[in-house]
């Protein structure tokens, strides 16, 4: 089996057209059709069904593509790591937690893109449930999340410690009354954050938790300050909003405050340069959160 032939499978299931693939890879659509039918012959089944609009993969062709997304992805790996500790290059794949995204990693990006011009970062932002998933199953080389995960096959760094706090309307004055009917302003299902609010609010005996979903951070906080509910983020994070008076935070204990972040991979991940420096920059930003300036700070504040 050839690496070559697993590319140009790789290329037809991405696009799901033989004609489609064979533009991708800059080749005729016949050299394409030979080296899926020299591959289906080696393997002894089909991997496409032809139909009106291109072609789909048949079971033996599902349970061959994440094989071929593997090693297709071990060799690249493989260039970028030999040769490459002094300037790193090739694709960086990174997640984060949107609050971080927005907190911690502007200064670490600028430092990073710096240093490691070649390399091709994306960074993908969700939940960390998802980001976990992501990583576990290579879609990502390593991701930002809320700590601890404790998966076994995984390694975590411990990155970024933050204080959580929870945060209302400028205008709310009895916390307790809103905890005692509250509705949740959080991102979607998945989230650390959310998860922690409603063990939280459970905790103070919430007869039932309404739930209002978001996709960006400023809509959760926009909504917050319009007095549409309660939400959990780090202090840092809603520092701004708290100084031009746009919402209140509520401390809370200790035990309850503190988050941790960590950077999650695979214990099966190449060590890449990429990465390597990635995780430099990040460990040199300081690792004490911005002093919150408390305007508005409730008198009613839990903990």
């Amino acid at each position: 089996m050839e690496l070559s032939d697993l590319r140009v499978f790789l290329a037809v299931a991405r696009t799901q057209g033989i004609t489609k693939a064979a533009q991708e890879l800059h080749t005729v659509q016949s050299n394409v059709s030979a080296r899926i039918h020299a591959l289906e012959k080696e393997l002894g089944a089909p991997l496409f069904r032809r139909h009106a609009r291109g072609v789909a993969l048949t079971n033996a062709g599902e349970q061959l593509l994440p094989y071929a997304e593997r090693i297709s992805r071990l060799v690249d790996d493989a260039r970028h790591v030999i040769g490459d500790e002094t300037d790193p290059c090739g694709p960086l794949r990174i997640g984060s937690m949107e609050t971080t995204a927005g907190l911690r990693l502007p200064a670490v990006l600028a430092a990073f893109a710096e240093d490691c011009p070649r390399v091709e970062f994306s960074l993908i932002t969700g939940p960390t449930e998802q980001l976990v998933r992501d990583v576990l199953e290579y879609r990502l080389d390593g991701a930002l999340v809320s700590g601890p995960v404790r998966q076994p096959d995984m390694v975590e760094t411990l990155v970024f410690e933050e204080r959580l706090v929870l945060v209302t309307a400028r205008r709310v004055s009895d916390l307790d009354a809103i905890l005692r009917d509250p509705r949740i302003l959080v991102f979607r299902s998945g989230c650390s954050y959310r998860r922690r609010l409603e063990s939280i609010l459970q905790a103070r005996g919430a007869a039932g938790l309404r739930c209002m979903e978001f996709g960006t951070l400023d809509g959760i906080l926009g909504c917050v300050g319009a007095g549409m509910g309660v939400t959990l983020l780090p202090a840092a994070v809603v520092e701004r909003h708290v100084s031009l008076e746009q919402v209140r935070v509520h401390e809370l204990p200790e035990e309850e405050a503190r988050a941790q972040t960590v950077f999650v991979q695979r214990v099966d991940a190449p060590p890449l340069p990429a990465l390597t420096r990635f995780l430099t920059h990040a460990r040199a930003v300081e690792q004490t959160p911005p002093v919150l300036r408390m305007v508005g700070r409730s008198a009613t504040a839990t903990g």
